[in-house]
């Protein structure tokens, strides 16, 4: 099964992301390296928004990574909700 984790991003994201970037990206390598997280990344132009594939029985992995991603805990995102991505085609 698969799993979105979508995040909503505050106006300044790009310029406030750079003290944390390296911990959230290894994070995201973690579980990459775990299985968890296939894919991920920033979505508009601007910027306002990520997406972060994850695969696994249930949501557990995505909402424990939300709750640890230094973005969340640092305030760059706004909000954030986990939704089952019913996969036809992969």
């Amino acid at each position: 099964m698969y799993w979105l984790l979508l995040y909503e991003l505050v106006d300044d994201y790009v310029e406030r992301r750079a003290l944390l970037r390296d911990e959230h990206l290894g994070l995201a390598r973690a579980a990459h390296e775990r299985g968890e997280l296939l894919l991920a990344g920033a979505v508009g132009e601007p910027i306002d928004s990520a997406v972060l594939v994850f695969q696994g029985d249930d949501d557990a992995a995505a909402r424990a990574f939300a709750e640890a991603d230094p973005y969340v805990t640092n305030g760059l995102v706004t909000g954030w909700h986990v939704k089952a991505w019913h996969v036809v085609v992969d």
